[in-house]
């Protein structure tokens, strides 16, 4: 038993209670192969006439044969994980695996980030690749544009088996990383997830624009990945081993900088940059984010992000931070990474005219603000409290994140229905045509700029409030007069500058789609289709939104995401 009387399960124990969220995971992607297909078939018995039923295969049953099957699987199954997920955050619920498997408060939160994120993916997917239960063949004479429809619902209606086993697949891996102790581990968890990104974002073949975009993501990826292992194996041969406490341990006891292992961690860096979108690896993701479907899209900026960030703290913040106190030697680089990051971003965002490239040069500046937050624990001049507050701002931007960033991407997928959703005439007068939609648009592009009250707010202000006591030496800024403050500063407290500084210039491009829905007139009266539990989704996000900006929830979930942060240190 651990202190606390919580249960610590090890390989011997061979206990998988740690793993019921992949557990409910694995059984539902094997659900989702066998169910749509149990039919009437039977084999018979060698020498005699007796034939026994399989259930697999023949003419399918009625009551399985309805396309819509495979995501209503999808949708039960990413909540129970996601509710599995909080239910182990809430209990506290700790666990070993020697040496591959670790679970605490971290781990249970980013498995919950990553499930629920999924669970929206799945919901705005009922809307996005809608299937139909009595779809017609078309015949000779069907018009061309009855043709391509019914075409369109056959063709949707095929898919819906890959589709969801590819988001079950993506969320097995994303959950793995989050708990994974070994590199060899993390890295091929992270693949997992990768190789279904890629797929996910290319899914809509018979678009030029979508085929396009996965073969740029693909091909990036893959390249960033074979730099990864191609560093990991350098540490391998530095190390002898790939266990992440191993590394540490070694990491802790050089006396001077091994090129292996230098090297080694530079390279797997490069692996992660891409999968959180810093510059220069961002290059793929505006085309990634456009190409693919809006719930992809949101899916990429908010879980596969999150993914990214854990295995890049894994290697920061675990393996390779000083422990007397010393400035880390990636500091620097990864300080101007985050300027240039978060620069780069703002920038092109400001000058695109599609709402999914808006949106993911939105994400490349966030990612862009996380890095300067992790530059600042690598300067070695905070305590752990400081460093706690650091990444417990992190972790609670990326948890928020699901809520306001994923929020605009259903609000995109209610427009990319109409096929308005790579330009911004798609936004024109949504509030005369739906204002509740268009106040929820409202809240999240606010949230993301960072305006007060709101929780992406919040988020942005424990960061610089983080960078800017460790970089004044002191827990208060209260009791520090300006002028003995300003030259007491160290170098870091520019990035808190970076950071308000990009965050003003973000509001441009967020009032701008601002004043396209609510002063523009729209390019048709027509409202929006009902989607109905899109919709409550929508404003259920954007509710969370609010409250998770001010008041006793707000304080609750920092007090959450701050046991994580100090289970993870």
């Amino acid at each position: 038993m651990a202190s606390g009387g919580v249960k610590i399960n090890t390989l011997n124990d061979i206990s998988l209670d740690i793993l019921i969220p992949e557990i409910i995971m694995t059984i539902g992607m094997l659900m989702i192969i066998i169910i749509p297909n149990m039919g009437d078939a039977k084999i018979r018995l060698p020498l005699s006439k007796i034939h026994i039923p399989i259930l697999i295969g023949g003419t399918r049953f009625t009551q399985v044969n309805n396309p819509i099957i495979p995501s209503i699987i999808s949708i039960i199954t990413f909540g129970l994980a996601s509710l599995m997920s909080l239910w182990m955050l809430l209990n506290d619920n700790t666990g070993v695996m020697e040496p591959i498997i670790e679970v605490n408060q971290f781990t249970s939160l980013f498995s919950m980030i990553f499930t629920f994120a999924l669970l929206l993916t799945s919901i705005s997917s009922l809307y996005r690749l809608p299937s139909q239960a009595n779809a017609k063949i078309p015949d000779d004479s069907d018009s061309e544009e009855s043709l391509n429809s019914k075409i369109t619902i056959l063709m949707n209606n095929r898919r819906q088996v890959d589709f969801y086993i590819l988001l079950l697949m993506a969320g097995l891996g994303m959950c793995l990383v989050a708990k994974s102790t070994h590199l060899f581990m993390l890295f091929v968890c992270l693949e997992l997830a990768s190789l279904s990104s890629y797929v996910l974002v290319a899914f809509n073949k018979e678009s030029a624009i979508g085929g396009e975009a996965g073969t740029k993501y693909f091909i990036v990826g893959s390249v960033a990945s074979a730099i990864g292992i191609y560093g990991m194996s350098l540490l391998y041969i530095w190390n002898g081993n790939l266990e992440i406490s191993s590394l540490t341990n070694a990491w802790s006891q050089m006396d001077s900088l091994d090129p292996f292992a230098g090297i080694g961690i530079g390279l797997m860096l490069v692996a992660f940059g891409f999968k959180v979108g810093a510059a220069p690896f961002h290059l793929a993701t505006p085309d990634a984010y456009s190409g693919a479907s809006s719930p992809i899209a949101g899916l990429l900026a908010t879980a596969s992000k999150a993914m990214g960030f854990v295995a890049m703290m894994r290697i920061l913040l675990i393996i390779t931070i000083p422990e007397n106190g010393e400035e880390a030697y990636w500091m620097i680089a990864l300080a101007i990474i985050s300027v240039i990051t978060m620069t780069w971003g703002n920038f092109a965002a400001l000058t695109s005219t599609n709402p999914k490239r808006m949106l993911a040069y939105s994400s490349v500046a966030h990612a862009g603000y996380m890095l300067a937050a992790l530059a600042a624990i690598g300067t070695g001049l905070g305590d752990e409290q400081s460093n706690a507050l650091i990444l417990t701002a992190i972790i609670f931007h990326l948890t928020i994140l699901v809520l306001f960033k994923f929020g605009a991407f259903m609000v995109l997928t209610l427009i990319e229905n109409e096929g308005n959703s790579h330009n911004m005439s798609g936004l024109h007068g949504l509030a005369r045509r739906d204002p509740i939609i268009a106040s929820s648009m409202f809240i999240f592009m606010l949230s993301l700029a960072g305006v007060p009250p709101l929780s992406g707010f919040l988020s942005k202000l424990l960061m610089i409030n983080g960078i800017v006591n460790i970089s004044a030496g002191t827990g208060s800024m209260a009791s520090v007069a300006i002028w003995s403050w300003a030259s007491s500063v160290n170098m870091i407290f520019w990035l808190a500058m970076a950071i308000v500084i990009n965050s003003a210039i973000s509001l441009f491009y967020y009032l701008r789609v601002v004043m396209i829905m609510f002063f523009e007139d729209p390019i048709t009266n027509k409202p929006l289709a009902r989607s109905l539990y899109l919709r409550l989704i929508i404003i259920f996000c954007a509710v969370l939104t609010l409250l998770f900006g001010i008041g006793p929830l707000s304080e609750s979930l920092i007090e959450t995401v701050n046991e994580a942060a100090q289970s993870f240190l």
